[in-house]
């Protein structure tokens, strides 16, 4: 019921943001008034909220966009992207300066009631007035968060400007960090552990806590990251906690006739509505105007109604250790021939790959496959048997280009709605459990303060998957191993793999060479890998690889591609911002 309302006074603040100010009844809030009571500041926290919601990149938010423009995923070649991973991003790539704009934005929707909240404390519960101040503060931390790690130094900005207040000056990210995680710990413990009445919409004290480990981590403040990730850790007991995946894992490592693996039940409608894994999320209601996107459609495939934009790399593919918690190149079990049985069971929660069932059909890259089979007349109960339709997966000309689909971040009821015009309310995921326990586990490795809690998180995960725990007494950098093949694997197209390359400072050995795409479905031998290096990135024999697989050249250059370029628009109109180095 709460969400209900949620959503409805939600609507009544996003018609007053679409106002002219200018033109409201003399009655009505404006940002000098704004907020004049405690309904009017919770609006302005809804907006703050929704902010977070309209930065997308063609219809799909960008945190599902990020990791397709690193080693682990592939979007569609063109004008968009490539730059991304050719090092010739300019200064107008929508990708790389919509960002600033959009999070300054939400900041700046913070800061509407910030600015004048002081005034309703006599008005205000104490609890409720630390509340609201403490999840704005959050709002904006957050925002701040992703601006630095995007752009490295930016303006600090802590009020509303007036039109006399055009020009501020970059701070240093580390300045920047660092105010970061005072804020947090600040407000931390303001807030309840967590507000499941609104879905996770609203943050509690664990989302504090944890955004403040990672940043803390991101800036290797490993001790400060450790701390806080345990507080969080210890604030989740009995709250949040990793969900089983379903029955439909029991698909994996077998091919479409047996069944379609799903992890909707964490990562799809159902997941959202009652997992316990997410612990913030962006939320998207198609009761509100504005606030959907299309993300189904670019994820999904020919066959799913989709356009097929973004998808798993073969480097991504190969990086999935065997069933046995192996690397495929020291494997007894791994065979090039099969390649896509006895493997880590996230490859089929996680991606589609020919011969498993994506979205109701038999998935099929080559084009051999002339005719698949369609389960959907047996979902409905519409027959006993799958019909036979067109492969349009291996002939449409618009057909995945890594030869592969992510199936993590869809959901099969998407089907229903997929098209170019179509819309989605499929909400997204900020912070989720497992991240957390992934940020405790490296912190305490990097710190080397290592103990039976650091196995203990990560073998959570790989229990959850279905892999075997981790062996005891490895070395720190044995651990460090471990750790970076959960993070790849398990934190796949949640967004994060961008800023994982950069601050491990290996972006410049993965992000140059080649990217391997396997469009056509071909059949490979063991030969085209010649080993899995520290970070759990395939080595490729090219000569033997570009036989079987299609490529794409990445280029990433030091001191310059470690950031992204701020729009010239920007610079043009506060003349003491100084562009990134490179641009």
């Amino acid at each position: 019921m709460k969400k209900i309302v949620f959503e409805v006074t939600l609507l009544c603040c996003l018609l007053l943001n679409g106002c002219d100010l200018e033109r409201l009844p003399l009655n009505g809030p404006t940002t000098g008034s704004f907020p004049a009571s405690e309904e009017e500041a919770t609006m302005g926290l809804y907006a703050a909220y929704k902010g977070l919601s309209l930065l997308d990149a063609s219809s799909t938010p960008i945190i599902h966009v990020m990791d397709n423009i690193t080693d682990v995923g592939y979007a569609r070649p063109g004008g968009n992207y490539t730059p991304s991973i050719t090092s010739s991003v300019t200064t107008d790539n929508a990708l790389a300066t919509k960002p600033w704009e959009y999070h300054y934005k939400t900041i700046a929707r913070c800061h509407l009631v910030l600015d004048n909240l002081e005034k309703l404390k006599s008005e205000i519960s104490e609890n409720d007035y630390n509340q609201l101040d403490a999840e704005l503060r959050v709002i904006r931390a957050y925002c701040y968060s992703q601006l630095i790690e995007l752009y490295g130094d930016v303006p600090l900005v802590m009020h509303t400007l007036t039109l006399e207040e055009n020009e501020f000056p970059k701070e240093s990210m580390t300045t920047v960090q660092q105010w970061i995680i005072d804020e947090l710990t600040a407000v931390a413990d303001h807030l309840p552990v967590s507000q499941p009445n609104y879905g996770n919409v609203r943050v509690g004290s664990v989302a504090a806590y944890m955004l403040k480990a990672r940043v803390a981590l991101y800036s290797k403040q490993y001790n400060v990251a450790a701390e806080a990730a345990a507080k969080a850790i210890q604030l989740s007991e009995g709250v949040y906690e990793l969900t089983p995946f379903d029955n439909s894992s029991a698909y994996c490592n077998q091919t479409y006739e047996a069944g379609e693996p799903e992890c909707s039940n964490i990562f799809g409608y159902d997941g959202y509505a009652t997992s316990k894994e997410w612990i913030w999320v962006i939320e998207y209601s198609q009761l509100i105007s504005g606030n959907t996107h299309n993300q189904g459609y670019y994820m999904g495939s020919r066959l799913g109604k989709g356009c097929a934009y973004w998808g798993p790399t073969q480097n991504f593919i190969d990086s999935f250790q065997d069933i046995n918690g192996k690397p495929i190149d020291q494997s007894e079990i791994y065979d090039a021939a099969d390649p896509f049985t006895n493997r880590d069971p996230r490859l089929d929660m996680y991606c589609a790959r020919p011969h498993a069932r994506l979205m109701g059909f038999q998935f099929e890259a080559n084009t051999k496959y002339s005719k698949v089979k369609n389960y959907w007349p047996v979902i409905k109960g519409e027959s006993d048997a799958p019909s036979s339709v067109s492969n349009t997966d291996a002939t449409n000309a618009y057909r995945t280009f890594s030869g592969y689909y992510w199936r993590k971040h869809t959901d099969n009821k998407d089907y229903e709605t997929n098209s170019s015009k179509g819309v989605s309310d499929l909400n997204c995921g900020i912070f989720r459990y497992a991240e957390l326990l992934l940020i405790y586990a490296e912190a305490k490795i990097e710190a080397n303060k290592i103990d039976a809690s650091v196995y203990d998180a990560i073998d959570k995960i790989r229990t959850r998957a279905g892999m075997p725990v981790l062996e005891r007494n490895l070395s720190q950098s044995q651990l460090r191993t471990a750790l970076r093949y959960e993070r790849k694997i398990e934190l796949c197209n949640d967004g994060l793999r961008w800023y994982d390359l950069r601050r491990w400072d290996i972006a410049d050995k993965i992000m140059n060479g080649y990217l391997y795409l396997n469009r056509s479905g071909n059949t490979w031998t063991k030969g085209v890998i010649t080993r899995i290096d520290e970070n759990y990135t395939p080595i490729y024999n090219h000569e033997e690889a570009k036989k079987y697989f299609t490529t794409q050249e990445v280029v990433y250059k030091k001191e310059k591609d470690e950031l992204w370029p701020i729009a010239q628009s920007e610079l043009d109109s506060n003349k003491k911002l100084t562009q990134n180095p490179g641009y």
